[in-house]
């Protein structure tokens, strides 16, 4: 394990046994090998299996790495339909540990980490599609009000927001020009759609390998990293959805570009969208390449902030900075759909 993610299990142990209810220790961490943003572990104790989540040591960008914030989604998720894991406990004294973190229930299941469902047989790909659009359909119908999450996020304008947030957040980790994302900077607020209706609660990386399933069931279990979640349009979860399946076939985040999603046994995205508009009463989505679009410019700059953290030494995963790299290609393919 990085000696930056090290920490005192005997002092953890003892916080764990006196706010967890049930907690029994001795007590066991193993870092997952996942995570850019905020650095997951397996905690094994006499008392069975738990997951923390922690924000990385040292010095971070304003309002990144929210553990607080994901942890209050996942209670409020669980008096809904929405499978998540159950939230225990947050610790918000960075003596414990070193930074915030909360501990969650460990969700034994399957993740898969390619779309094209490899290990699957062609004829069972098509209903893990359908399990993960369901489980999108269900999350953007939650009535926030009624689970507390009214004031989540504010409301309006949330592309516009959005893109102003997401700007300051790559300038702030900036390490050099890159004319596609300058371009994307440029044109997105200038074509940024009128927004209307009632807000929803966005996910903001909804993606396959985000999701465990119950083994050998096309079943949604749990939704993980709820990091970027917040009140806005659901149409940005869908359109990131689709983001990664345009990726290529290898890196960080992997995708279909190139292949025959008929031949693979998978939707293509004209029925991703179709049947998203059916299970949510929506009649079809207009400026579609606004929305992938955008998605490209937010994970350039998520990339490029992955950068700087691996630049300063600070980076949970050791490709960081291989992921940092992107930022460049996934603006330049964003700039393709303008």
């Amino acid at each position: 394990m990085n000696a930056n993610f090290q920490f005192d299990t005997e002092a953890l142990t003892h916080y764990l046994t006196t706010h967890v209810p049930g907690f029994q220790g001795p007590l066991s961490v193993e870092k997952f090998a996942g995570g850019q943003s905020n650095p997951t572990f397996l905690l094994k104790a006499q008392s069975g299996s738990y997951v923390l989540r922690r924000q990385p040591p040292g010095m971070l960008l304003k309002s990144a790495h929210a553990v607080d914030r994901e942890y209050r989604v996942l209670t409020a998720l669980g008096q809904t339909a929405v499978p998540v894991a159950r939230a225990y406990h947050l610790c918000e004294d960075r003596d414990v540990i070193g930074s915030l973190f909360y501990v969650m229930s460990f969700e034994d299941g399957e993740i898969f980490w390619n779309p094209a469902l490899p290990e699957l047989p062609v004829a069972e790909r098509a209903a893990i599609y359908d399990a993960m659009l369901a489980t999108m359909a269900a999350l953007h119908d939650v009535d926030v009000e009624a689970v507390g999450l009214a004031d989540y996020g504010r409301p309006g304008n949330y592309f516009a927001r959005q893109i102003d947030i997401w700007t300051k957040q790559y300038r702030a980790a900036q390490t050099e020009v890159l004319a596609p994302v300058e371009t994307l900077i440029e044109w997105l607020p200038a074509n940024c759609p009128v927004e209307a209706g009632k807000p929803s609660l966005v996910h903001g990386d909804f993606r396959i390998d985000n999701l465990i399933f119950v083994r050998g069931s096309p079943q949604v279990r749990a939704v993980l990293d709820w990091e970027l979640s917040t009140l806005g349009n659901p149409l940005a979860d869908l359109a990131y959805f689709c983001m990664c399946l345009r990726l290529p076939q290898s890196g960080h985040i992997a995708g279909l570009e190139g292949l025959d999603r008929t031949e693979l046994g998978v939707p293509d995205e004209a029925a991703i969208i179709d049947q998203y508009c059916r299970l949510r009463g929506i009649a079809s989505i207009e400026n579609w390449n606004f929305y992938l679009a955008f998605s490209f410019f937010r994970l350039a700059a998520i990339a490029q902030g992955v950068k700087k953290r691996a630049l300063g030494g600070n980076a949970s995963n050791d490709k960081a900075r291989q992921v940092g790299e992107m930022a460049g290609v996934l603006a330049k393919m964003g700039i393709e759909l303008i």
